[in-house]
């Protein structure tokens, strides 16, 4: 247990209100987090001090305990010990904090935060006082073409994993767990305000009956460790930025040797240089020359599984827009692709040598451009505006 005051730790006030308490816990949390700090004893100790202060003060009943006796209001035998015999961890999961400060909200590319999908997260209780491990939230950037064709990735990341010493249980090997002192086995406790009895769930064993007679001296009696895991992942073909895959039982591990949670994979697909996605379709914009554009013809183009090739018709306007069937991405559910929309720009020459000059002037001139520098029908509904 921490003996420096919890007010103290957290660096606020006694009347601190439970908004602001959880602000500061987030602030420091995040300083101290293992995953910041790798290797570092004295940040991970520092962090477990405060995961302990703030699992105290954010329940009402605990706080008014402490406010009144102190740290002696939870030592063994006392009205409830946050370290319930766990190595001074107890029931409260240092990694709650972020998975409310990321949870529904993703992060940077390559990045991994905690979070609830679905109520799936940490806290699922099962027999004997095991919990049921969290969910976890991966943020993995893959490429257009990517998206489209489908890839497999390798991705690492760090997460609480069952200690081997212990296999999970959270007791060190040769020990054995005993009734708790608190409740008596009964894992509930009553509590009298006036003429009323309320009845809750033993905050030294909670709600398990038991507690541990020695704790793992590698993780601390929670039957878990922070490790670097590795996963490979298939992604399917016509993914799109949002798509959730999910990895069973590569989340965080139960706590007390409970289940493990999932892991859950965010794809978020870089943006193209020469393609716009929308939906299943592709959107590019292509130039041609204006020759081409007024003889017609037919150009190479480029598309996201090879090159294609594009007709143009004798006469085409820069904007007309065209189609590739098949073209596009593959949809994730069902047969079948979008479409390649591909818009052309006609480019007019900036440079002309002399030859180049002179048979332009003389198409020009054959045109009679000169005299009439813009088609019929543009003069005919601009008429309205001179009379």
């Amino acid at each position: 247990m921490a003996t420096t005051d919890y007010y103290e730790l957290l660096g606020v006030s006694r009347d601190v209100s439970e908004s602001d308490l959880k602000k500061a816990y987030r602030k420091l949390a995040v300083k101290y987090h293992p995953d910041k700090n790798p290797g570092d004893e004295a940040a991970e100790a520092k962090f477990k001090e405060i995961s302990e202060a703030y699992d105290v003060l954010k329940d009402a009943d605990k706080r008014a305990a402490y406010d009144r006796y102190g740290h002696a209001a939870f030592k063994q035998g006392g009205m409830g010990n946050p370290s319930g015999g766990m190595g001074g961890m107890g029931g409260h999961d240092p990694f709650d904090i972020f998975r409310e400060a990321f949870g529904g909200g993703g992060g940077g590319g390559g990045g991994i935060f905690e979070e609830f999908f679905g109520g799936g997260g940490g806290g699922r209780g099962q027999a004997g006082g095991a919990a049921h491990g969290s969910d976890l939230r991966y943020d993995l950037e893959i490429s257009l073409e990517e998206a489209a064709k489908g890839t497999e990735k390798e991705i690492r990341y760090r997460r609480p994993v069952e200690c081997k010493k212990c296999t999970g249980s959270g007791a060190e090997p040769g020990s054995k767990k005993v009734t708790c002192p608190t409740c008596g086995g009964a894992g509930q406790v009553t509590s009298n305000r006036g003429f009323i009895s309320f009845r809750q769930a033993c905050p030294s064993c909670h709600g398990a009956g038991q507690s541990i007679d020695k704790p793992c001296g590698d993780c601390r009696g929670e039957g878990r460790v922070m490790d670097s895991s590795t996963v490979k992942v298939r992604i399917p073909a016509g993914v799109a930025t949002g798509s959730k895959l999910r990895s069973a039982g590569k989340g965080e591990a139960g706590q007390m040797g409970g289940q493990a949670g999932d892991l859950y994979i965010i794809i978020h697909v870089k943006e193209h240089e020469l393609f716009e996605r929308h939906d299943n379709d592709l959107f590019c914009e292509v130039p041609i020359k204006f020759t081409l554009a007024a003889l017609g013809g037919s150009i190479k183009v480029p598309t996201l599984f090879g090159k294609g090739s594009l007709k143009i018709p004798a006469g085409t306007q820069t904007g007309t827009t065209f189609r590739l069937r098949d073209q596009g991405i593959p949809y994730l559910r069902g047969n079948g692709k979008g479409d390649l929309l591909i818009r052309v720009q006609v480019e007019v020459p900036t440079k002309l040598k002399s030859d180049q000059k002179q048979k332009l002037e003389e198409y020009a001139e054959a045109c009679g451009d000169p005299a009439n520098p813009v088609s019929e029908s543009f003069v005919e509904k601009a008429k309205k505006f001179f009379r």
